[in-house]
């Protein structure tokens, strides 16, 4: 395994938090691109890394896969759930509706205290250095987090946290120079939150989509619609192709 994503030391949990704590490491580690879509999550050799019963590891798959993450192939075990063209815009198609109202929930919600969380992580997405692709990977899954957090509707960001996690995991595998090119594209949906701007969140959230993916809005109501007042999208650099590798 390549050792610039550590999974963390799972011996300080105790035995009623080693599952979570299991998943927890897993899941980060799916996420900042250590195990790449299609790539065998293997019981065996996963106990044998974190020194522990197969169980626990068992367990954490078996919940990585209710989330969508992880895909069980018959006789040929768990992998990381790779996704398909259409599998991409039919996800982005149903996060446009949601995050649109997380968006609007979180700018009814906004205190200084939140805005000032929200404008620093913005702040740090821009500073990111490209060495340093792990923390890229996440910082913006974070990012997103937090404003589904500040919707006030929990089963709204957990609705959008289960829904958008494979699509994060399958950016995690973007070029550092593309990853750096996403994570600067936020003051958009900031500004929306912030109340700095008149751009719908729905409109703010295509254009937030179309730096990354083709027609993410393709399937739907979304698409028959001129949307001649959306934010225009700076198409000067290349955009990560819209199948999830």
């Amino acid at each position: 395994m390549d050792g610039d994503f550590p999974l963390g030391d799972p011996h300080g949990a105790t035995p009623t938090t080693l599952k979570s704590h299991i998943l927890r490491l897993l899941r980060q580690a799916i996420l900042s691109g250590r195990y790449p879509p299609g790539s065998r999550l293997n019981e065996s050799q996963l106990a044998r890394e974190f020194s522990i019963s197969r169980i626990p590891i068992r367990e954490a798959l078996m919940q990585l896969q209710e989330s969508g993450l992880v895909t069980n192939h018959a006789r040929r075990g768990m992998f990381v759930t790779r996704l398909t063209d259409e599998d991409v815009q039919r996800i982005n198609s149903i996060r446009v509706v949601l995050e649109a109202e997380a968006l609007r929930l979180c700018r009814a919600n906004m205190t200084k205290a939140a805005a000032a969380r929200l404008s620093a992580m913005v702040a740090q997405m821009e500073a990111w250095e490209v060495g340093d692709r792990p923390a890229g990977a996440t910082t913006d899954f974070e990012f997103h987090r937090e404003i589904w957090a500040l919707s006030g509707n929990p089963y709204l960001a957990r609705t959008l946290d289960s829904l958008c996690t494979v699509l994060f995991a399958h950016a995690a595998q973007d070029r550092g120079e593309t990853i750096k090119w996403r994570l600067n594209r936020h003051r958009g949906l900031l500004d929306v939150v912030l109340g700095r701007t008149n751009v719908s969140p729905e409109d703010a959230v295509i254009a937030h989509l179309r730096v990354s993916y083709d027609e993410p809005e393709k399937f739907s109501s979304y698409a028959a619609t001129q949307r001649t007042d959306a934010p225009a999208v700076d198409r000067s650099r290349p955009k990560r192709r819209t199948e999830a590798r």
